[in-house]
């Protein structure tokens, strides 16, 4: 690390969610953004101009001078970045997906686990408030019901909306279960761009859950729901607006047919979820600690999204 233990930070790829990583890396304490790197000139010109940051056009001139560093390039590219870095002794933070293919993403594992270098994947929602708010809450998940909506845009139609936008989704339902997935049945289609726009996935597990999983990004609507059902209570989460409401089964008596019920509404701060996601990293940097998605849970949502993936091109499921 730098002088005093401070982390020398950089930023490969300043595109949209780039820029903001290299913003969130400059603003925090104990850390020091000391490049980021993008091959289009005008990109990085203007971030590096914004944050007053060196900018270079090859990210292989920042091995050997970094701590750390936020990937944040289109998706096919991830795996020869990141094996690089890590190899280069380099902390790894890499957007999601963490790769396009599983062999690639357990490559990527391996590669963390011989350097000793943290590996953690950008699933941001893990950091998002009303997420963070029912730790412990939801124990034996029944059903669990998501929609994740919005509105077409170019970017990050490189991939299909599974591995665009469910895969939030799927990464969240599978650290609520945490039991393994036993099947899986899903539709889709394509509606603007040559992947798949639009997606539903049904996706069971070994403890009896079942879960309705909704993605598409040509909607009229932006929405970014999650419903959970257990045998004591109904829990619902938007996580945009950062509101969650528990309603379970009340203490007092009936009145008539309908049972007493307690509703329990409360909304979050919006907060900086990339800059929490990224605070922790650092954090993990420092202690040694297991990132809280690491490459393991990057893996395991990969593997289920190309599973869903395949079934809606109507072939087997890809292992």
């Amino acid at each position: 690390m730098g002088d005093g233990g401070e982390i020398r930070a950089a930023v490969i790829g300043a595109g949209y969610l780039g820029r903001f990583h290299a913003q969130k890396w400059a603003g925090l304490a104990g850390c020091r953004l000391v490049a980021i790197a993008d091959p289009e000139a005008e990109v990085r010109a203007r971030v590096g101009a914004e944050l007053s940051v060196n900018a270079v056009a090859d990210w292989q001139e920042l091995l050997g001078s970094v701590d750390a560093v936020s990937i944040a390039t289109p998706t096919p590219l991830h795996h020869l970045i990141a094996r690089a870095c890590l190899l280069a002794g380099i902390h790894v933070l890499v957007e999601k997906p963490i790769t396009v293919t599983v062999a690639d993403a357990r490559d990527l594992i391996q590669a963390a686990a011989h350097t000793r270098r943290i590996l953690q994947v950008g699933h941001l929602e893990r950091f998002n408030a009303a997420v963070q708010a029912i730790e412990g809450i939801v124990t034996r998940p029944r059903f669990i019901e998501s929609h994740r909506l919005a509105p077409f845009r170019q970017r990050g139609t490189d991939v299909s909306v599974v591995l665009d936008v469910m895969i939030h989704d799927i990464d969240l339902i599978q650290s609520i279960v945490r039991s393994p997935l036993v099947a899986v049945d899903a539709i889709g289609t394509s509606v603007f761009s040559d992947e798949l726009d639009i997606a539903n996935a049904r996706l069971r597990f070994a403890s009896g859950c079942v879960a309705n999983v909704t993605a598409s990004r040509v909607s009229m609507k932006t929405e970014r729901k999650l419903r959970l059902f257990q045998d004591d209570l109904y829990l619902s989460l938007d996580l945009q607006q950062k509101i969650v409401t528990v309603i379970r089964k009340g203490a007092g008596p009936a009145d008539g047919d309908m049972p007493q019920v307690a509703i329990e509404e409360r909304t979050y701060e919006q907060g900086d979820a990339l800059k929490c996601e990224i605070e922790a990293f650092a954090d993990s940097i420092r202690t040694g600690r297991p990132p809280l998605v690491g490459g393991e849970a990057g893996l395991e949502a990969l593997e289920t999204a190309i599973r869903i993936a395949a079934l809606v091109r109507g072939g087997a499921p890809i292992s």
